[in-house]
């Protein structure tokens, strides 16, 4: 199980307010900044993490949402966010049938995604 994971952002302001867009579907909220990081998370539990620094190569992180209509938001919080498509939501049934994902690239360059493993129920 994971605690945490951090990655690094050139602009940390700018990734604050792109995440904080991009995230509010999931029911994420800036909960901790420091100087130069800031932790996002859910219920008062930081565990996304992003730091002022120089990122060598850019990170995947998937976030998980609880249905297909979250994905969409999701995606359309982040592209109005200025995030740039990675992939728009819809099944990715090379992972597995119900696998519904939803990818946008942020400021940085990290592939940033929601998605949902529950069938559609219609």
């Amino acid at each position: 199980m994971i605690d945490h994971i951090g990655i690094q952002v050139r602009d940390l302001d700018r990734s604050i307010a792109f995440y904080t867009k991009a995230l509010a579907p999931l029911g994420y909220t800036l909960i901790m900044k420091w100087q130069t990081f800031a932790g996002f998370g859910i219920g008062g539990k930081p565990d996304f993490w992003i730091g002022a620094g120089d990122p060598k190569q850019p990170t995947h992180v998937a976030f998980r949402a609880t249905g297909r209509a979250v994905v969409r938001d999701f995606y359309t919080a982040a592209m109005s966010a200025g995030g740039k498509d990675n992939g728009a939501p819809g099944v990715r049934p090379q992972y597995h049938e119900h696998y519904y994902g939803g990818f946008v690239t942020d400021p940085d360059g990290h592939n940033v995604e929601a998605v949902c493993h529950e069938p559609f129920l219609g």
